[in-house]
């Protein structure tokens, strides 16, 4: 197995395992009065996680034995990777917002009992169709939009219906059912 997919398949366990983590930690914080700080509260110590692995990152940097230049023959990498940061933080902390924005109709009895099993499906099949487009307005395709292949388009249309459907039908998201039972018969 090539190194990069392993690490694109460690991605895809650790970000597949983030929102169920972090939505637990989240209802763990204080509730009642708190209730409307327990994302953040989370989000405070995600962030210090990302500190914890800033310092690995300069460990590992210096075990390499590098020579701690961030400038190359294309320019600075500093500000991009802020920019970066800041996109990955941003997007961490609307996680948190929307997990406790969706737990919040649960605990009053809405419309599931996972609110993970809502909010990740739609970031997850989302963020790979942003990140396409994205891609594609810095670096167009040749031919231009119009020479998109049509399995491209429908691809991202079934991204789109997939994360609806797995965030509508999740087992926790309806009492363990994909269809709610059937009203019992009366008799004649």
């Amino acid at each position: 197995m090539q190194t990069w997919l392993i690490y694109a398949l460690l991605t895809v366990l650790s970000w597949g395992v983030y929102g169920v983590i972090l939505h637990a930690a989240r209802s763990k914080m204080p509730m009642g009065a708190e209730t409307p700080n327990a994302s953040l509260k989370a989000f405070l110590f995600v962030c210090i996680a990302y500190a914890l692995i800033g310092i690995v990152a300069a460990l590992v940097l210096k075990a390499r034995g590098t020579n701690w230049s961030f400038t190359g023959e294309t320019g600075n990498g500093i500000p991009l990777s802020l920019v970066a940061g800041m996109a990955g933080a941003l997007g961490a902390l609307t996680l948190v917002l929307a997990l406790g924005a969706a737990a919040t109709p649960i605990i009053k009895g809405g419309f599931g009992v996972a609110a993970a099993a809502a909010v990740m499906p739609i970031v997850f099949a989302g963020a790979p169709v942003i990140n396409t487009i994205t891609a594609m307005l810095m670096h167009p395709p040749e031919g231009g939009f119009k020479s998109l292949p049509i399995p491209f388009i429908i691809g991202c249309v079934m991204a789109a219906g997939g994360a609806f459907l797995v965030a509508k039908y999740a087992p926790s998201n309806t009492g363990g059912a994909a269809h709610p039972p059937a009203a019992a018969s009366k008799p004649h």
